[in-house]
């Protein structure tokens, strides 16, 4: 079975990392969705993507320079605040897997922390980045914990540390994916969650090269 991952909740169909994205992820039925998280000015794990507010928000700014209550002011989408992680966690549990992208530097030890308070359990979790030194982190401080190692050119780097660490999955651009690539990891225990192919043909070209699970907006077209 092919695990459908909503990306950022489910983006294509509500504004990216805020609660009603999440909502709609589990409401279209998905396996697992995928988030990001950074570290506001006053302490708190937040889900966004960006390290500003630019894009996803009507703020300007760094995100590590603006407290959780200025962040709460901005209008992330329709309305929609940026998150806490907290907030997503108390959303979600026991409905849907996730998948937490380690973004903001520092971010390894918060979420763990997060994760033990809120009662996840690894079977539930994956923790992807593309800093590995953070993915190496967190597998310090969890050994046991599913590490997806996030990769868009470095492939066979990728596997080589997924191999080295333990991981459960690497995830690459859906663009670069190989069938033999596919086989490889494979053929050492670790499975391929390919970012973020959107169009029908491109959700159909990923899964016959044998992905484990699709990350995408649309996570309704992985069939």
């Amino acid at each position: 079975m092919v695990l459908r991952i909503g990306h950022r909740g489910a983006a294509g169909h509500a504004p990216e990392n805020t609660l009603p994205s999440f909502r709609k992820a589990v409401e279209l039925g998905c396996d697992m969705t995928e988030l990001d998280v950074h570290i506001c000015a006053s302490g708190e794990v937040v889900v966004i993507h960006d390290e500003k507010v630019n894009r996803t928000t009507n703020g300007k700014g760094w995100v590590s320079e603006l407290s959780l209550t200025e962040l709460k002011q901005l209008d992330a989408g329709n309305g929609e605040t940026i998150p806490t992680l907290e907030e997503v966690l108390q959303l979600i549990k026991d409905q849907i897997m996730l998948n937490i992208e380690l973004k903001g530097l520092g971010t390894a030890k918060p979420v763990y922390e997060l994760m033990r308070k809120n009662g996840w359990g690894n079977e539930k979790l994956t923790i992807t980045s593309f800093n590995w030194d953070m993915l190496s982190e967190y597998k310090r401080l969890d050994p046991d914990a599913r590490i997806g190692v996030l990769t868009f050119k470095n492939h066979d780097e990728a596997l080589r540390y997924a191999e080295s660490i333990k991981a459960y999955s690497v995830n690459p651009y859906h663009m670069l994916l190989q069938r033999k690539y596919v086989e490889e990891a494979h053929s050492k225990g670790i499975k391929i969650y390919p970012w973020t192919p959107n169009k029908p043909n491109e959700i159909k070209n990923v899964i016959e090269k044998g992905a484990d699970g699709v990350i995408s907006d649309y996570p309704d077209r992985i069939l």
